[in-house]
């Protein structure tokens, strides 16, 4: 009788533990996958200096910056680069002389269908105009929302002398969602860069 008693004891211990293991893997139905995690980013304190390297105009940049010329193939005195190397970003500086009012309006023109490129990958292309009568900087700022591969571009100019088109480019894989803080923090730089901006003459 107790060897009976131990026999059905164990054949219900086992029918529990099969009971356990097929609840379990029924639970697996309800899985839901976690969304994408992203590592967490440093971001440097804000602490600007001025950049004069010989071009019609000035500007302030952050620290953790790195003003370098433009050694492309093609590229143009004053076209520069500032890296962002803490972040992969790059915001290229093309600068143009103004030397008749038709070369004006096919720059102003450039800078609109060089921003609105990005249409195909973008959800949407805001535009922003930018008056600083007191430093004779005008322009257009051109915020891009999406998946596209330059987030904010603009353009400067006094409209008689000076032009400066400014585009910023990551060296990654456009995912707005991965990017967004860096952005964020790095539009305070360019807003910081468009109103420190001065022409020389």
């Amino acid at each position: 009788m107790e060897l009976k008693n131990q026999t059905s004891m164990r054949l219900a211990g086992f029918l529990m533990i099969i009971a356990m293991l097929f609840s379990a893997c029924g639970g697996n139905r309800d899985y839901s996958p976690k969304p994408r995690g992203y590592f967490r980013i440093e971001f440097p304190d804000k602490v600007y200096q001025q950049y004069d390297g010989g071009c019609p105009f000035t500007f302030q940049y952050p620290k953790y910056a790195v003003v370098e010329i433009d050694s492309m193939r093609g590229s143009k005195p004053c076209w520069l680069n500032v890296q962002f190397p803490q972040f992969k970003g790059t915001l290229h500086l093309s600068y143009e002389d103004i030397t008749s009012k038709k070369v004006f309006n096919e720059l102003v023109e450039d800078a609109h269908l060089f921003a609105f490129k990005h249409t195909i990958k973008a959800t949407s292309i805001d535009e922003g105009a930018i008056a600083h009568p007191a430093t004779k900087v005008y322009g257009i700022y051109y915020t891009i929302d999406g998946n596209a591969a330059s987030s904010a571009q603009f353009f400067l100019t006094d409209s008689t002398r000076h032009y400066l088109r400014g585009a910023l480019y990551f060296n990654t894989e456009p995912r707005l969602d991965s990017i967004q803080p860096v952005l964020t923090f790095i539009k305070k730089d360019m807003d910081v860069m468009i109103q420190g901006l001065r022409w020389k003459n």
